[in-house]
């Protein structure tokens, strides 16, 4: 039986401290012990600031350290940025001056090793900082994604894979959407957090998990030992069923999934919006190619918004981008609709969209169905 701590909170440090350092006492205070190594995984994904709802608070990020600290073990914060400085994304995010005058190392995840985290994919790199550490914190953000639905608990990890590995990664798995969840799902496996405390006191609606998303206030933190726990709670929360989240349909085939009890209550959020994301897809690769091409959401850009920046297409794994005179093109025969481009714009240009194809399927699959 898996235990979901749920409280109401705000980031006012006073109400949040107490509140995170019950949580990390009740569910990972006999494993941090003096003189280990914690590692703090927050959700850094690209620069924003904290209003933005994006990257994890930094008011969390502080507790977790402090909690650490106050048991006499030794702290660091990193992660693996989709694109940018490590070091520009904790100052504009506030982290930088949050975590003043504390004892605590903030790097970004450089060295790998190779990590078995079983079949198909075998050994893979994962941050060395990551596989040697004693004990991890994860601090994933409450955000949907426009691949995977939300960016929760399990998916959070996927930022122990170290910078542009990940878009190799979405290269190779990403074009089958339940083939990256195994993916996440393997990779959080082999990782294994003691420890996940979800900030959902601003969480990203929309077409998250980038600066196209919109900050929705929630106002709860949320925790467990158990990362699938915490995100099917999650999932009760807003209102999805476990089963339409990839990453839980593939725990619930591996027999991953816990039974569940709450600590406190969790609250019932209306109309909580979720991306337009396409369905995966199955069949012969022509036939996969063609419902690819023609039927799945893709992404679009507003051009005014654009500054032509070269983000979105110096981090595309498919290089389905190019940069033209005065605006980009995507060559939707190669996107493999992974959406990192959306994640990673720095100006809110980039969105999904739902092709005519894909309006007519999903008409005449509700009328059949």
């Amino acid at each position: 039986m898996a235990t979901v701590i749920v409280r109401n909170a705000t980031y006012e440090y006073d109400q949040l401290k107490p509140i995170i350092f019950q949580m990390l006492e009740a569910l990972a205070g006999d494993k941090i012990q003096p003189g280990l190594r914690v590692l703090i995984k927050p959700n850094m994904l690209s620069a924003a600031h904290s209003e933005d709802a994006v990257l994890t608070h930094p008011q969390v990020i502080r507790a977790a350290v402090e909690y650490v600290l106050q048991k006499g073990a030794r702290a660091q914060v990193s992660d693996s940025p989709a694109i940018g400085s490590f070091e520009k994304i904790l100052q504009q995010n506030g982290t930088t001056e949050a975590l003043q005058g504390l004892d605590v190392t903030c790097v970004p995840f450089k060295d790998v090793l190779d990590v078995d985290i079983g079949k198909p994919y075998g050994r893979i790199e994962i941050a060395r900082d990551v596989v040697e550490a004693d004990v991890i914190i994860n601090l994933p953000k409450l955000k949907t994604h426009s691949q995977m639905l939300l960016t929760l608990a399990v998916k959070n990890m996927f930022g122990c894979i170290v910078g542009l590995k990940k878009s190799q990664w979405h290269l190779r798995a990403g074009v089958d959407t339940m083939a990256f969840a195994r993916l996440l799902v393997a990779i959080h496996q082999a990782v294994s957090p003691a420890v996940s405390i979800l900030d959902g006191i601003l969480a990203l609606e929309g077409e998250g998990p980038g600066k196209r998303g919109r900050p929705r206030k929630i106002g709860v933190l949320m925790g467990s030992d158990n990362s699938f726990a915490l995100d099917m709670a999650v999932c009760r929360m807003i209102g999805v069923p476990p089963i339409n989240m990839p990453m839980l349909k593939v725990a619930q085939d591996n027999q991953l999934l816990p039974s569940c009890e709450i600590d406190g209550t969790l609250p019932h959020v209306l109309n909580f919006q979720l991306p337009d994301a396409g369905n995966p897809i199955s069949g012969p690769v022509f036939f996969q190619n063609f419902l690819r091409r023609h039927t799945m959401v893709r992404p679009v850009c507003d051009q005014p918004l654009c500054k032509l920046c070269s983000k979105c297409w110096t981090i595309c794994p498919a290089q389905a981008i190019k940069e033209r005179t005065d605006k980009i093109e995507f060559d939707y025969g190669k996107c493999i609709r992974c959406y990192c481009c959306i994640e990673i714009c720095p100006h809110g240009a980039l969105h999904s969209l739902e092709t005519l194809g894909g309006r007519l399927t999903r008409k005449l699959i509700a009328k059949f169905s």
